[in-house]
């Protein structure tokens, strides 16, 4: 592990304002004539003499530039590979943003924001050098991904890349840096195997799907133990067996597959477990079995569509669980809460970011209404993430005092960054390995619990992990009306 340095050097922002430590007002009308006649006349043209001192003074005026000016002239490339242009256009943009705005903390002195980046105006071991992002579209697109991260490589010569949301264009352009051998720094994507190839120019700093189902059995687990705020220790037998329905692309197969194993691990049952059609027009079957299984406890990974016909049907049903939770997809959608509006209730869902982190870390609302007052709205889990992403890498950089590859790769390798420089609901940044088979994942990050409280004039309450809830826990789930 190495410190955080604090270093802050001295910039000069603006070359209109630079004193060199001499001036020079020459006047050479014939700079090469020191063999001609004329140069005997005083006036508009020296003396040989003069001339040559002169000339020493000049010269030796450019050897002394101060090295602070010539610091602010040197940029670290930095490419970064997002979902800029299709359907996923809008979520491009807020990663984007997020990203943009670790970058200008870094070059740009912030006061008064609590974390170290916002100090530094640039790299402090690297003189102030200041990071400048270059972004390229995936257009979501694999193979299109790949040649992005390739020509950024060849042609822009970055010393690292960011990206790509998309787990496939991740693992597609963590290749080419992997080939390359520069550092590929992922904030956004979250399938279990990109972190388990051996890579060694791969390094991961959100959050997997295993590092979710982990939350929600240490959940259940803390319900059982009496941690949640306002309610009473839980008997276990209130709370299992479990009921798990997961859409049947890739996503919800491996939400299942972790859900199984953890419940193996910790000792849960599970009653009923299925996979339904993604988009399914009908979910009558699949509600059936859940209502029949008397399980306590829902768990879902559904996308918008499936999620309100989920509760639509339920509700029809008269269902009565006790906990509803699901992975995300559909439930954390605009959508899902306008439609159902009060029927949300009690429902939960792990997330990765809110806003609402800022009443229990005061950074994460600095920073937030810095990114609110530029863009008009808040951080969200994708933006937050990006954030983190440059800010990793600002702090390699400085630790490294170079962009030499080994040198950062060597940084990342012994990278800490302390849970109070982040605005995420981590412990801090550290790679390491905490599952079987992660390699250069950070072992510190987690995700959050939200439940939907008060709507439809309420808002998302955070209910894990416990010591950053901010509102006391609903349970059981008040059901519908």
């Amino acid at each position: 592990m190495f410190p955080i340095k604090h270093k802050k050097s001295a910039i000069v922002k603006d070359w209109k304002h630079t004193h060199l430590p001499f001036q020079c007002n020459v006047k050479v009308n014939n700079f090469f004539a020191s063999e001609d006649p004329s140069m005997e006349k005083e006036g508009s043209i020296m003396k040989p003499g003069k001339f040559s001192f002169y000339l020493s003074v000049l010269l030796l005026s450019t050897l002394f530039v101060p090295s602070d000016l010539i610091a602010t002239s040197k940029e670290i490339k930095i490419g970064v590979i997002l979902p800029l242009s299709g359907p996923l256009a809008p979520i491009g943009k807020t990663l984007k943003e997020g990203a943009e705005l670790a970058a200008d903390m870094v070059n740009v002195k912030y006061p008064g924001i609590g974390i170290s980046i916002s100090e530094w105006e640039g790299i402090p071991e690297m003189g102030g050098a200041r990071i400048k992002l270059i972004f390229a579209d995936s257009r979501g697109d694999p193979s299109w991904g790949a040649e992005q991260a390739k020509q950024l490589i060849r042609d822009e010569k970055v010393v690292g890349l960011l990206g790509s949301y998309q787990s496939s264009v991740t693992k597609a352009a963590s290749a080419e840096a992997e080939k390359a051998g520069i550092p590929f720094i992922n904030p956004d994507s979250i399938s279990p195997a990109l972190s388990k190839r051996g890579f060694k120019w791969f390094w991961r700093v959100t959050p997997h799907e295993t590092w979710f189902i982990a939350d929600l059995f240490n959940f259940l687990e803390g319900l059982v133990q009496g941690k949640a705020p306002g309610v009473k220790a839980i008997p276990k037998s209130e709370l299992e067996p479990l009921a798990v329905a997961v859409e049947n692309t890739g996503w919800g197969l491996a939400t299942l597959t972790e859900i199984e194993k953890f419940a193996r691990e910790r000792g849960w049952k599970i009653t009923e477990a299925f996979k339904y059609p993604h988009k399914a027009a009908d979910l009558t079957s699949e509600s059936r079995r859940l209502t029949a299984s008397q399980a306590p406890t829902y768990l879902f990974a559904s996308h918008v569509s499936d999620a309100i016909l989920f509760v639509k049907t339920m509700k029809e049903m008269k269902a009565a669980p006790v906990l509803i939770w699901r992975q995300n997809g559909g439930f954390n959608i605009p959508d899902f809460t306008k439609t159902l509006g009060s029927e949300v209730n009690g429902i939960m869902s792990r997330d990765l970011f809110s806003p609402l982190l800022g009443k229990v870390k005061p950074e994460a609302a600095r920073i937030n209404k810095i990114f609110k007052d530029k863009m008009g709205y808040d951080l969200d889990a994708n933006s937050a993430r990006n954030f983190i992403g440059v800010q990793v890498l600002a702090h390699a950089l400085n630790h490294a005092g170079s962009t030499d590859p080994q040198s950062l790769q060597k940084a990342l390798n012994e990278l800490h960054i302390p849970e109070r420089e982040l605005i995420m609901p981590w412990k801090g940044v550290k790679f390491g390995s905490s599952f079987p088979g992660d390699a250069q994942q950070n072992e510190l990050g987690s995700g959050i619990i939200i439940q939907y409280q008060g709507y439809p004039d309420g808002r998302q309450e955070i209910v894990y992990p416990f010591e950053m809830a901010t509102s006391r826990l609903i349970f059981p789930f008040p059901g519908w009306k």
